[in-house]
């Protein structure tokens, strides 16, 4: 072997040896990096879990604020006016107190006014609030013609008194929102008035025409009931009050369903033994804007006074305030507001966030303060209630008497308005007893 080929044997036994080596440190190099990798993916893990643990502490110690974001503005539309639309912006400014980025401008409407523009207004697509307040047959309807926002995944039904969201319930989804609710208990008395006359109430039919006759003796007195107009529901809630305690609840289901109809010997007696010979002995006044009578009542030119709880909260002193029912009534009208949002609402989620509220934690505010009304969601306590609205409460209670629907508001639509317009003229005419009931049976609902 010459010299030259020796350095080329040495040469390439030194290029083996260097790609050993190379190789072996390869291996341990990719060997090592493989344990790190390992070592952090250990590490992200414990990191993860630490975060997971740490998030649900926080989640724990401070609830969530499901507050929108953004600035945004909602219109919120309602029937209340004066003390009432007081009473509700105190559950405004409760809402904007944990959500500063929401401001609410509330309008004033009736539901009467809501059912009878807005219908149109949706038809093009277009809705004057994010919020809005209407009645229970109201809602279902436009929900079903596919007006509303679905809240069914919204309201929890088995949260509230039962029953109270059949009314807005269309096609197996909800689509309003029960608020607080008013009931229509019976006639409303001064504690002073009934003591310094040395009245007290009936406890049968018979005391209660006694009661009215000595009310009317009283110097002063223009009639012993003083009877509230306006649409024409005031009257209604009588005529409702005397069908439930001398027909039966039943009776006031089964008008509602149209399965009794108003011309059945069993409805006339209702009218012809109780009510009509009270309206011609006059001991109902004559038909007065609802609102206006009441310093008339209070001041003692009526004694009593049929109206809702919401009554509670408009007069000077709600302590010297009380009740009776038609003695023999096994039951009273009680209904709730409702709330909607229109799908046409610009700001959806954030009305979606406040109607939840005015469901929940909104009711118990609204009850709080001298509203006249209960809450519907049965998470509030009783001890919550501003206190006259307590005693309400529990004389009800405690007689056991079941809360139903209101007959006119149930039924709705044209109807409602003829049963307003047909009292106003029995009221004023009670020989129009037999054309009245044939009128409101001719265009009753059928089942």
């Amino acid at each position: 072997m010459s010299q030259t080929q020796n350095k080329l044997v040495i040469f390439a036994v030194v290029l083996a040896l260097l790609a050993l080596v190379l190789s072996l440190y390869s291996v341990i190099t990719l060997q090592s990096l493989a344990s790190r990798i390992t070592d952090l993916s250990n590490s992200v893990a414990g990191l993860k879990s630490d975060i997971q643990a740490l998030s649900q502490q926080i989640g724990k110690a401070v609830p969530t604020q499901p507050a929108p974001q953004q600035k945004v503005k909602l219109v919120v539309i309602g029937p209340w006016s004066g003390d009432e639309a007081k009473y509700f912006q105190a559950v405004i400014e409760a809402y904007q107190r944990t959500h500063p980025n929401v401001e609410i401008e509330y309008r004033t409407m009736r539901a009467e006014d809501v059912a009878a523009t807005m219908p149109i207004q949706f038809a093009a697509g277009v809705a004057p609030g994010d919020v809005i307040f209407g009645w229970g047959w109201f809602i279902a309807k436009m929900g079903k013609e596919g007006h509303l926002v679905d809240l069914t995944s919204i309201i929890k039904q088995d949260e509230y008194v039962s029953g109270i969201l059949d009314a807005v319930k269309a096609d197996g989804k909800v689509w309003g929102a029960p608020f607080t609710m008013w009931l229509k208990p019976g006639f409303w008395y001064r504690k002073s008035f009934f003591q310094k006359y040395g009245l007290s109430e009936p406890k049968s039919y018979d005391e209660f025409v006694q009661l009215l006759e000595k009310i009317k003796s009283i110097q002063g007195v223009k009639n012993p009931i003083a009877s509230g107009d306006g649409m024409g529901w005031p009257l209604s809630d009588i005529v409702e009050h005397f069908i439930i305690a001398y027909g039966g609840p039943q009776m006031q289901l089964n008008l509602i369903s149209g399965k009794t109809r108003f011309t059945d010997p069993s409805v006339r007696r209702v009218f012809e033994n109780y009510l009509v010979p009270l309206l011609q002995k006059k001991y109902f006044s004559e038909p007065i804007e609802w609102t206006t009578v009441i310093p008339k009542w209070w001041a003692g030119e009526y004694g009593l006074y049929f109206m809702g709880t919401w009554i509670t909260g408009m007069v000077e002193d709600p302590n010297d305030l009380d009740f009776f029912p038609l003695p023999e009534s096994k039951g009273v009208v009680g209904g709730a507001d409702y709330a909607f949002v229109p799908k046409y609402s610009k700001n959806v989620d954030a009305a979606v966030d406040f109607l939840k509220f005015l469901a929940t934690e909104g009711q118990g505010v609204h009850a709080s303060v001298p509203s006249g009304k209960i809450p519907t969601w049965t998470k509030v306590p009783v001890s919550q209630l501003w206190k006259p609205m307590q005693s309400v409460y529990t004389k009800i209670t405690q007689r056991g008497m079941a809360i139903l629907p209101d007959l006119d508001d149930s039924i709705g639509g044209d109807w409602q308005k003829l049963f307003w317009d047909q009292l106003k003229l029995l009221w004023v005419n009670p020989g129009a007893l037999d054309s009245v009931l044939k009128t409101l049976e001719s265009a009753q609902p059928k089942p």
